[in-house]
């Protein structure tokens, strides 16, 4: 398969990012297509829906083997289920599908059109295999149970974020970081109060520790992305 598109968000690395699409509304990117997909009558009409589908590539959790087990990090990392029962991102082909809010399709812009969603689960630069429209009445089911994800539906932090060093990150990106750090980033089975955690966020590297229920950010510093660090991969 060809990517058709790639996102661009304030996600530069895997770490922090949200474990689900939608958990996190406030959460801005833009999907920019590929030249030979960059095509107005590609999207005409897709305007009229409020939600999309993207399927993406977890494209930094590629194999050569694959297992038929895993491990959640939601269940501490010490719990095997079956592939085919998580969305694990390590999976017989790299596919990841997620459900994001389109909140503009733009045709005024270069590299025109452009789509603005919120809630995306995927990392900057994230290569887009295909969109498709989200369809309420076969898309939702209300009624449908979640097994061993279902605790992570209600599990919040309290974020604890000094005025000084919440002055650090640009206005429209605050609600958003907060956001993602109440949803708690770290992986389920790392719960040391004295363990310092840093998420890169944008062009910033937010430091913080995480005691019972409250994350305290205690330094925001300057992000230096690694060379090797270049595309998308979210656990699940």
């Amino acid at each position: 398969m060809i990517p058709i598109a790639h996102i661009e968000n304030d996600f530069p690395t895997k770490f922090g990012i949200p474990r689900q699409s939608g958990r996190v509304g406030a959460l801005k990117a833009r999907i920019v297509f590929e030249p030979e997909y960059r095509n107005v009558d590609a999207c005409r009409g897709l305007e009229e829906f409020s939600h999309i589908w993207l399927i993406w590539e977890f494209s930094e959790a590629k194999r050569t083997k694959w297992s038929p087990t895993v491990r959640p990090p939601r269940l501490g990392g010490n719990v095997r289920k079956g592939v085919f029962a998580t969305r694990s991102p390590f999976r017989p082909n790299s596919i990841g599908l997620s459900c994001v809010k389109l909140e503009k399709v733009a045709l005024d812009e270069p590299d025109s059109p452009v789509l603005y969603v919120e809630g995306a689960d995927l990392m900057n630069g994230t290569p887009i295999f295909d969109i498709k429209p989200y369809i309420p009445y076969a898309d939702c089911h209300p009624e449908a149970t979640g097994s061993f994800t279902e605790y992570s539906k209600d599990h919040h932090l309290k974020v604890e974020f000094p005025q000084e060093l919440l002055e650090r990150i640009p206005g429209e990106s605050r609600e958003a970081l907060i956001a993602v750090l109440a949803d708690d980033p770290r992986p389920a089975y790392q719960n040391d109060p004295e363990r310092s955690y840093g998420m890169p966020f944008g062009e910033k590297d937010i430091h913080f520790r995480v005691d019972g229920d409250i994350l305290r950010v205690y330094n925001v510093t300057e992000f230096v992305k690694k060379q090797q660090e270049s595309s998308a991969d979210c656990g699940k």
